[in-house]
């Protein structure tokens, strides 16, 4: 079973990762937009793969 505060830890940049991706999107005509949805992106992608790598090594 998943532990809260490892539950908390993953949800926090998912969701605002996932909140600058529709900043981003909304923007995205704007060089501010297209930022924040590589920010966005690349703040989802850290989360898994660093819960992947995790995984592997346990």
């Amino acid at each position: 079973m998943i532990s809260m505060s490892s539950f908390h830890a993953m949800l926090v940049p998912i969701l605002s990762g996932m909140i600058m991706l529709a900043i981003g999107f909304n923007f995205r005509d704007k060089n501010a937009g297209v930022f924040a949805m590589w920010v966005g992106m690349l703040m989802i992608l850290a989360t898994v793969i660093y819960k992947i790598l995790a995984k592997l090594n346990a």
